[in-house]
Order: structure tokens, then sequence, then C-alpha cells
């Protein structure tokens, strides 16, 4: 643990990790203090790693059970793991807009691990927002509100085949999908959570899955979920990580949204994602 070097992404969340070796055998106490920054900052990018498939899904598992998908197909080896490929020449749709990792799911996914193995030049950024402190920047009458309030998400707006087109699910793109009841179905969640392990609380709604607040009448449950989309993507709550080849990013879909920014179209990216199952939001 003392070997490894922190240094913060901004003044409000992220940090970057260098000294750590996660490419295989990793010692629980290395573990244990990566675990612990990404409670601490919401996102670590752990920088000038080489990783192949079976040791990033060793790494994923150390954390925890990986989730396979139910709409993005996994690789044929490893179901666990999505190849995030971005060709050149072409816009990129995977994570395109704030979010958090698989909010639809009855669990959704605690940890995202995503490794990068081909980036652009320039741009492909992603950005991150700490919802520990949207929360935190509410009103103490509006966290008293929302404290009590309930939402539902789905995933019927982001993979419906009629909205984002159904050539995803005729294998004719670089990220494919495969029909499933997952995106229609829908689940209840808080619209503030617990950390299971800090116990700090976090607004968790999202423009991608949430889909509306519970007990409010239509026009309530947009314009509240409106301002508070808007209060999450606040500039002062968030954080901007560059990618480098080789840079292996966790993030805590608990605590943080994230939007990929399509801003490098000439240039292919080639990423690998795995993340890990949660438990269900309280």
């Amino acid at each position: 643990m003392s070997n490894l070097e922190i240094r913060p992404l901004s003044g409000t969340m992220g940090a970057e990790i260098f000294g750590a070796d996660v490419s295989g055998g990793v010692a629980p106490s290395v573990v244990e203090a990566i675990e612990a920054t990404l409670f601490e900052y919401g996102v670590v990018a752990i920088r000038e790693q080489k990783l192949d498939h079976r040791s990033q899904v060793e790494f994923g598992r150390m954390l925890g059970e990986l989730d396979i998908h139910p709409i993005a197909n996994g690789m044929a080896d490893y179901p666990e793991m999505i190849r995030v490929l971005k060709p050149a020449g072409e816009s990129a749709f995977f994570g395109t807009g704030w979010h958090s990792d698989n909010s639809f799911f009855e669990r959704p996914s605690a940890i995202t691990v995503l490794y990068a193995d081909k980036v652009p030049p320039v741009g492909g950024d992603t950005l991150f927002a700490s919802m520990e402190r949207s929360y935190a920047a509410l009103s103490p009458i509006m966290r008293t509100f929302v404290d009590s309030l309930s939402a539902v998400h789905s995933a019927s707006e982001a993979y419906d085949p009629r909205t984002t087109g159904d050539a995803k699910y005729k294998g004719e793109t670089a990220i494919t999908y495969a029909y499933s009841d997952a995106i229609y179905e829908e689940v209840t969640h808080p619209v503030v959570r617990t950390h299971p392990v800090t116990g700090r609380k976090s607004l968790y709604v999202n423009p991608m899955f949430t889909q509306r607040i519970e007990g409010l009448g239509e026009a309530e449950s947009r314009k509240l979920l409106e301002l508070l989309h808007e209060h999450n993507a606040r500039p002062d709550l968030t954080c901007r990580l560059r990618w480098e080849a080789g840079t292996l990013a966790l993030w805590d879909n608990r605590i943080v949204q994230h939007y990929a920014l399509d801003d490098y179209q000439a240039f292919e990216r080639v990423m690998y994602r795995v993340t890990v199952k949660g438990e269900r939001p309280i």
C-alpha cells in the first residue's frame, strides 16, 4: 500500500493510482487499498497496466461476482466481458449520456472495470459526477423530500430497437445486442441510496434509465427529474478522465454517474468492460 501514489483528478472527485500492477497475483492488501481509494474518490484510474482478457476478468472477480449483461453481447470466451469498440469514421453510441451502469437491473452493477486497449490521440474522455456531493448540495428541505421517494428504472428508452435501431440486434454494428425481456422490464429503486460500505447517501436517478418517480403525477415526475438531472451534472460536482492506452478505470456506480464523450469520430477506440454485481439499493 505504501508504494501506491494517489493523484486527485479534481478538487471534487476522482483519482489516478500509480504503482499498482493488477495483471496477476494481486495481493489482497493492494485490492483493499484500491477499493478504499475507490470508495473515497468514486472513480480511480490505474495507469500503465498491461492486461489480457483473462487477467482483467480475474481482477474483476476479486471485487465480486461479475454480471453477464442481458442485452449487450459479451465475448464468446468471456461472456462477462463486453468489447467496447468504436470504429474509425463512426460515432459512438454506447454510454454517450449521463447514466449509472445498469441501474435497470434489480441488483444494479456496483463497480465497473474498464480497460483501455486502444485510444484516439485526442478526445474520447469520460466525465464523472459525484452523486454523494450532489445529494449533499441539495437544500435540507429537498433532501428530506427526495429521501422519501422511489423511482422506476428501465432499459426501454436506451435499448428499444424501435428507437435505437435494429442494426445492433442484427449483428451489423461494432457492439451488438440480443433481444431480451430485460429491455422492457421495470424495477423500482430509492431516489436516494445508502452506500453499503461507507454509509453515505447518494442521489440515484439518471436520464438514461430512470423513467418516472413513483407516486407523483406525470408532470410532477418529469419536472422533478429534470431538476435533479440538471443538478447532478453541475460542473463543480465532476471530474474528467483522459484515457491512455493501458489505463484501467474503476468506478462505483452507487455513488457516481458518467458520460462517454463522442468527439473522436475519425479514430478507432477499443475498450474492454466487466461489471461487478451489486446489491439491491436501499
